[in-house]
């Protein structure tokens, strides 16, 4: 507020995460609010973290406006939906098991690398033969929109153990490129034919893992081929943030989305 040069009184309402979420982080997140909201006696707005991703894309692009196919990768989520308005969601895939981001925390660990493994992976990976090891794809039954990153991430451990038990040097910039190319194969082919199936112009990148640049790399050279352009926002507004909440609890208030002041967190809230 001091930077925007701003007080309380300029504050026409107050947006907070509702979930998904710690509960102990939500709660004080939601409380604050509430005052603000109660002392202000101004609209609140609870806000949906996953769809908070996808709204950093209006602050990035101005123009931008839906429909358009969304793909939010996260620490802690992986969806692939349909964006039919601005808050409105078809949701069409979902991971099944570890998210994306989780995975790359994980096989980060297993190589010794500190927290949070995605931005190191992708850094080593520039360094590292992404052919240089056969890990899995799980593509999972045909036409299926969901997405399964545990099988991956056992086989990475497995690696490591083989070459461990065997004494041989471990390459970690080919391990990071190898298994970086496998998840990106899956997030990149998935997304662009759900593109092709809703004949989206349009692919929106929104979460953490959004900034990953062999994804965004793929993506974009995948889109080209396809004639589809390749939106994400700037690295500081993948993660997360506080000003994609706003933009968020922004689109829903103008639809007409107002919460009440006895609303409760929801720590495994959906995104439809």
């Amino acid at each position: 507020m001091d930077e925007a040069n701003i007080d309380f009184n300029d504050i026409d309402l107050v947006g907070v995460t509702q979930g998904p979420g710690l509960v102990g982080a939500l709660l004080v997140g939601i409380s604050s609010a509430k005052a603000i909201s109660y002392a202000l006696d101004i609209p609140i707005i609870g806000v949906n973290h996953i769809e908070g991703h996808v709204c950093a894309n209006y602050i990035e692009y101005k123009d931008l406006k839906p429909p358009f196919t969304c793909l939010i990768v996260s620490g802690g989520h992986t969806y692939l939906a349909y964006a039919k308005g601005y808050v409105e969601y078809e949701l069409y895939g979902r991971t099944r098991d570890d998210a994306a981001g989780e995975a790359f925390d994980k096989v980060a660990r297993a190589l010794g690398l500190s927290y949070p493994g995605g931005p190191i992976i992708d850094r080593l990976s520039r360094n590292g033969d992404p052919n240089a090891i056969d890990f899995p794809r799980a593509y999972l039954e045909k036409g299926s929109y969901d997405f399964s990153f545990s099988g991956l991430k056992t086989a990475v451990l497995n690696y490591l153990n083989h070459m461990k038990q065997k004494g041989e040097d471990l390459i970690v910039e080919d391990v990071a490129a190898s298994f970086q190319q496998a998840v990106v194969d899956v997030l990149v082919e998935k997304t662009i034919n759900l593109a092709k199936e809703t004949r989206s112009k349009k692919i929106v990148l929104a979460g953490g893992v959004a900034a990953n640049g062999g994804l965004r790399k793929m993506m974009k050279y995948k889109g080209k081929e396809e004639g589809i352009e390749i939106l994400h926002p700037s690295n500081i507004l993948c993660t997360d943030n506080a000003a994609m909440i706003g933009s968020a609890a922004y689109f829903n208030y103008i639809n007409g989305n107002i919460s009440q002041l006895d609303m409760n967190v929801v720590p495994n809230l959906e995104l439809i």
